[in-house]
C-alpha cells in the first residue's frame, strides 16, 4: 500500500467511516451488523438483558447506600432511548418532618445546574441569538479580567469550559459573604490567572459571567431565558432557576448535613441565586429524564426539535483536558462545556457531572451517548459520594453484568477532603487565658483589599470583632485571641469549614496588615 493510501486510511478511521476505509484497504464493504466506526466501537457490548438487570438491582444498590451513610432521601431515573425504565424516590424529604420522598420531589441540583444551563446556551445558539465563541465582553462591556487582552477575549465557551485562568472557585467567598452576582464577577477583575486556555479550573462565578452574557444578549433575565429555550419546550414544568420557586414547592428535599454522631439535621437554607447558571437550577428526576433523552437524542424530544444539534453536540465534546498530573497509561480526563466528558473501562464516551453543596446536596448524571442510556441520582444530604457510587454501579452492570468496585469505598475518601478545615488551628484550643500582644486598640480599623473591600476590626464587649462583607450589613464574626497578634474566628457560608486565622503585622504598636487564612489565596492579605 502506498503512503498516500495509508494516510487516507488512517484519515478515515479517525473519522470513523470504516466502511470507506475497508474499500481504500481493498476489503468488501461492511455488512449492517459490522457498520460500527471505530471511535464507536467497543469489545464489551451492552445487551437488553444487561440493562433490565441493573434497573432490577437499584432498589437493592440504593438501600444498601442508604443503610450504610443514612442519607436522608434520594430519587432515582433512568431512561433508555424514548423510555424511562425507572423514576423512584426513597427515604425522606426532611428528618424532622418525616415526610416521603417520591418520583416528583423537587432537589436544588447544585452544579448539575451546569449542564442543564450549557443546553440553554446551546438552544441560544442554535437561535443565532449568541455564539460559543463570542466574548462576554460584547454583552458584558464593564466585565473584565486581570489580563485586559484575557478580559476582552475570552468567551462564552472558555467560561463554560474553565479555560479563562480563573483560580479554582473563584469569588465564592465573597457569595458567602453576602455579594451581589454582578459585584462579584466585577471584582473577578482583581483576582490573578493562569495561562489562558490551557489551565483548567472550576469556576462557578466564571460560568456565571458567560450566563450572565447570554441572557443579555437575549435581552432577558437567565431564568427566564432557561424557562422559554428549555423548561417550557421540553416539559419540565417542576424545574427552574430561581431559589424563591425552589422554596415555593411543597413537595420539595430540604438539604441535611450530617454530624458528628451520623445524624442528620436539616440545618442550613443554601440560595444559590447568585450563581444561578452554575449551582441554581432545582428539578426532579421526572423533569431531568426528559433533559437526559434530549441531551442523548441530538436535541430532540418525542419528535420536536428542542435543541439544534450542532451547538449541543460541541457542548458535549472535549474542550480542555481536566485531568492535570495524570501518568500517560491514565485515561485523559475533558471537560466540555458545562459536563465532564471522558472514556470508561469499556472505552465508551461517559458524559456527566456531580453537584455538591456542602449545605446539603448531592446529585450525580452519568450518560452514554452511544447506548442512548442515562441515571440521574438526587440526594438531599452533603455530598458523600452516595449519587456516583450509585451511578457508577449501576453502569457496571449495564456494561459487564456485575458491579466491579465497592464505589462508595473508593469514591469516600475524595468527598472526605471537602470537609477537611485546612487551618493550622483546626482541631486545637486557643491558649488558656491568651492576650494579644497589643491592647485591642492597636488592631480596630479599617482595612482595604480590592478584591474583598473593606474590613473593618472594631471593638465589642471587650473584644475584637471583624465586619467583612457589603455594607451596610457586612457579616459580623467576634474574634478569639491565640495570643500575640494572632486571633480566629469561625466563618459561615458554603465555604465555612470551621476555624479560620487572623494574623496581624505591628509596626511601632499599630496593626498595619491583616491576613485572613480563609480567604482567596492571592487576596487574603487587608492593608490599614
Amino acid at each position: 500500500m502506498t503512503a498516500r493510501r495509508t494516510r487516507r486510511l488512517t484519515a478515515a478511521l479517525s473519522a470513523g467511516a470504516l466502511v470507506v476505509g475497508l474499500a481504500l484497504a481493498g476489503g468488501a464493504p461492511a455488512t449492517a451488523e459490522t457498520d460500527v466506526p471505530p471511535p464507536l466501537w467497543t469489545a464489551t457490548p451492552v445487551t437488553q438483558a444487561n440493562i433490565d438487570l441493573a434497573v432490577s438491582r437499584l432498589d437493592g444498590l440504593v438501600a444498601d447506600l442508604m443503610q450504610k451513610t443514612g442519607l436522608p432521601g434520594l430519587a432515582v431515573a433512568v431512561v433508555h432511548g424514548d423510555d424511562v425504565l425507572y423514576a423512584k424516590g426513597f427515604g425522606v424529604r426532611n428528618t424532622t418532618t418525616g415526610e416521603p420522598v417520591d418520583k416528583d420531589t423537587v432537589f436544588q441540583l447544585a452544579s448539575l445546574s451546569k449542564s442543564v444551563g450549557a443546553s440553554v446556551v446551546a438552544g441560544a445558539v442554535g437561535r443565532g441569538i449568541v455564539s460559543w465563541g463570542d466574548p462576554v465582553q460584547k454583552y458584558l462591556p464593564w466585565f473584565t479580567l486581570e489580563s485586559p487582552y484575557v478580559g476582552r477575549t475570552v468567551t462564552v465557551g472558555d467560561l463554560y469550559s474553565h479555560r479563562s485562568g480563573l483560580p479554582d472557585h473563584a469569588g465564592d467567598t465573597l457569595e458567602d459573604l453576602g455579594y451581589s452576582r454582578n459585584e462579584i464577577l466585577r471584582r473577578l477583575r482583581y483576582l490573578p490567572l493562569s495561562p489562558f486556555r490551557i489551565t483548567y479550573d472550576y469556576t462557578n462565578f466564571g460560568l456565571t459571567a458567560a450566563g450572565e452574557a447570554v441572557a443579555v444578549a437575549a435581552d432577558t433575565s437567565w431564568g427566564q431565558l432557561s424557562r422559554d429555550l428549555l423548561y417550557t419546550p421540553l416539559g419540565m414544568s417542576s424545574t427552574s432557576s430561581s431559589f424563591a420557586e425552589f422554596r415555593s414547592r411543597t413537595n420539595r428535599a430540604d438539604g441535611h448535613v450530617r454530624l458528628a454522631d451520623g445524624r442528620w439535621v436539616p440545618r442550613y437554607v443554601r440560595n444559590p441565586d447568585p450563581q444561578s447558571p452554575a449551582g441554581g437550577v432545582s428539578s426532579n428526576v421526572v423533569d431531568l429524564a426528559r433533559w437526559m433523552q434530549m441531551e442523548m437524542a441530538g436535541g430532540t424530544y418525542r419528535g420536536e426539535r428542542i435543541v439544534a444539534a450542532a451547538p449541543l453536540y460541541e457542548a458535549q465534546s472535549p474542550q480542555i483536558r481536566s485531568s492535570h498530573v495524570n501518568p500517560p497509561a491514565f485515561r485523559s480526563g475533558s471537560y466540555g462545556y458545562g459536563m465532564n466528558v471522558g472514556v470508561d473501562g469499556t472505552g465508551r464516551v461517559r458524559l456527566s457531572h456531580s453537584g455538591a453543596f456542602n449545605q446539603g446536596a448531592g446529585t450525580a448524571y452519568s450518560m452514554l451517548p452511544s447506548e442512548r442510556l442515562g441515571i440521574v441520582t438526587l440526594g438531599n444530604g452533603s455530598a458523600i459520594g452516595v449519587p456516583e457510587a450509585l451511578n457508577e454501579s449501576f453502569m457496571d452492570i449495564v456494561e459487564t453484568g456485575e458491579v466491579q468496585r465497592d464505589w462508595l469505598a473508593l469514591v469516600t475518601p475524595t468527598f472526605a477532603n471537602f470537609y477537611v478545615n485546612p487551618s493550622f488551628l483546626a482541631g486545637k484550643t486557643p491558649p488558656a487565658n491568651a492576650t494579644p500582644s497589643r491592647p485591642l486598640s492597636a488592631y480596630a480599623g479599617a482595612y482595604r483589599n480590592d478584591f474583598y473591600g473593606t474590613a473593618r476590626v472594631v471593638q465589642k464587649n471587650g473584644r475584637l470583632v471583624l465586619e467583612l462583607g457589603p455594607a451596610p450589613k457586612p457579616k459580623r464574626y467576634p474574634m478569639t485571641s491565640w495570643g500575640g497578634n494572632l486571633f480566629s474566628y469561625i466563618p459561615t457560608g458554603e465555604q465555612a469549614l470551621g476555624i479560620s486565622a487572623i494574623r496581624f503585622k505591628v509596626r511601632d504598636g499599630r496593626a498595619t496588615s491583616m491576613v485572613v487564612e480563609n480567604l482567596e489565596n492571592s487576596a487574603r492579605t487587608f492593608t490599614r
